[in-house]
């Protein structure tokens, strides 16, 4: 796929690597491009190697080979200039729990040395309502829920304009209502030019609200591009609606269709791939009613982030995480 030109790259790394003691290869060579101005989403199970490689793009932990360059500085090297012009959200976030969460965040604005005391009350009072917890603002973060907590964790990266915000599972606790409420704030920061690095283990998050994606399985990275050629790449499931299942069954086997599903009245199969190609979708439809029956629906379903990862590596994928 076509990757974007290096100075329009937020985040790149060449041969990434990390071995831990013992062996344990946790990323392996990781060639990633992130454009200037997009929602990444970083997509693979839990474990395969996602958090280990945001820990190094941030500096946390240094490589074991490779390279990564964050708003085209070296990092680590150049963290002191890089990071606070970075917001971030890993592992969930350290938290007071003594404290209110408008104390917490006051604490994290403190610490800041970019940080404007002057400007702190009337920022923090905007980052607790951009998230949705200026009601609880008062209370005590130890009797916040897991999803508050990230939240709380959320604003605490907003205290300061970012041009990159770097997320790890940032809706990990939260209900369908707030899972909605985050992507929407995402969509937000895009827009108002926030280049934005969000690592889930979930495909419908990354679908639903991301431009780009990169994929990665036990530590390697399958294929990065724009969500749309991904899907675009992947082959679509034929979807026949029938009460005929038992006959419609035989006929798309007949006609090279494969992994058939019967689900009530419903009967879905994968296209052949490459040489073979697909057969002619009018061919198979007239060969159904030829052989009686009832075609009530007929069509191909686009190809999903799931389906794009079940091809490239031959996994199944936690969808609901």
């Amino acid at each position: 796929m076509t990757q974007p030109s290096a100075g329009d790259r937020v985040i790149e790394t060449r041969g990434l690597t990390k071995r831990y003691r013992g062996g344990q290869l946790a990323v392996d060579r990781l060639d990633l491009a992130v454009p200037r101005g997009s929602v990444f989403g970083f997509l693979g199970p839990n474990g395969s190697g996602k958090t280990t490689t945001i820990r190094m793009l941030l500096g946390l932990i240094e490589p074991s080979a490779g390279g990564a360059r964050l708003l085209g500085e070296p990092m680590p090297r150049a963290a002191r200039r890089v990071l606070p012009r970075v917001g971030a959200l890993i592992e969930g976030p350290a938290l007071y729990g003594f404290l209110s969460g408008r104390d917490n965040l006051v604490r994290y604005d403190a610490a800041d040395p970019a940080a404007d005391p002057r400007t702190r009350a009337r920022r923090v009072d905007q980052a607790l309502d951009r998230v949705g917890l200026a009601a609880a603002a008062r209370k005590k973060a130890r009797a916040y829920s897991l999803g508050m907590k990230q939240r709380l964790g959320l604003a605490a990266a907003l205290l300061q304009p970012r041009d990159l915000l770097v997320l790890d599972e940032p809706t990990n606790g939260l209900d369908p209502q707030g899972m909605r409420e985050i992507r929407t704030l995402v969509r937000e920061l895009a827009g108002d030019g926030t280049t934005v690095f969000l690592s889930s283990h979930l495909l419908d998050e990354i679908e639903q609200v991301c431009t780009h994606a990169a994929v990665m399985t036990r530590g390697r990275l399958v294929t990065q591009g724009t969500v749309a050629a991904l899907s675009a790449d992947t082959r679509g499931r034929l979807t026949v609606g029938t009460p005929e299942t038992a006959d419609a069954l035989r006929v798309l086997k007949e006609h090279g269709i494969t992994d058939l599903v019967v689900t009530d009245e419903r009967v879905t199969g994968d296209l052949p791939a490459p040489p073979a190609g697909p057969p002619d979708l009018a061919d198979v439809n007239a060969a159904l009613v030829r052989a009686g029956v009832r075609v009530r629906s007929f069509g191909t379903e686009r190809a999903s982030l799931e389906d794009v990862f079940v091809q490239l590596t031959g996994e199944g994928f936690d969808v609901a995480g």
